[in-house]
């Protein structure tokens, strides 16, 4: 499943939406389409506990309802967990997300880092990491950006993670290695200011002057 962009998970929510019986709203124009949108889509290759989806309804329908119509049409490995209604007016969830938790850990097979956890530590101690975004656009430059600022909360522990945060420490999908080679982070997620936790492992890298190897490490959002 992590292998599956996001563009073709919206695809599948449009179909299986069809599939149910759903009554989504659909957009006005030339080329409508159903009015879903989903809170921070998911990076390839990455997992998490779950994911938010908006979707906006024609005919109200119970909660109870939306999960037996749904789940009776989802392929195995996709599961709607829960369905709430939002009050007229509410933000989307999109708009809503100021921050994201996740798990990185680095694969077994991989290591190369001695000290991992000491040296993660004296990384996160410094005032400023300064890191190169590169432009995506033809004719954009690239610029040096602060990241520090936008890792709210780290952790070497899940425990004390759970603390820290307030959430729950259970992490029934990741995928665990025997390394103990992990690192928790709170990091800015949003419209206006992101920061993807493979932008720190790869700050990290340069810090113990290494190469970054994006495929050393299996990130798990919580």
């Amino acid at each position: 499943m992590k292998f599956i962009g996001h563009l073709d998970i919206m695809r599948y929510f449009q179909k299986a939406f069809r599939r149910a019986g759903i009554d989504v709203a659909y957009s006005q124009g030339y080329s409508p389409h159903q009015l879903i949108s989903f809170a921070a889509p998911l990076g390839v290759g990455l997992t998490s506990e779950g994911e938010y989806l908006d979707m906006q309804l024609n005919t109200p329908i119970s909660k109870e309802e939306v999960l037996k119509l749904m789940n009776a049409t989802m392929a195995e490995g996709i599961q709607v967990t829960d369905f709430a209604p939002l009050k007229e007016g509410c933000i989307k969830s999109m708009t809503a997300v100021a921050g994201s938790d996740y798990m990185v850990s680095l694969k077994t097979g991989y290591e190369g880092y001695e000290n991992f956890a000491e040296n993660f530590n004296k990384f996160m101690s410094q005032e400023q990491i300064v890191v190169v975004k590169r432009a995506r656009k033809a004719g954009k430059k690239d610029v040096e950006l602060d990241i520090r600022p936008f890792v709210y909360i780290y952790s070497l522990n899940a425990e004390d993670f759970a603390e820290k945060t307030g959430q729950s420490s259970d992490l029934s999908q990741a995928d665990v290695y025997e390394n103990d080679n992990v690192v928790f982070l709170q990091v800015c997620t949003g419209s206006v200011d992101n920061l993807k936790p493979e932008l720190v492992m790869e700050a990290f890298a340069q810090y113990m002057g290494k190469e970054y190897n994006p495929f050393a490490y299996q990130i798990h959002r919580m």
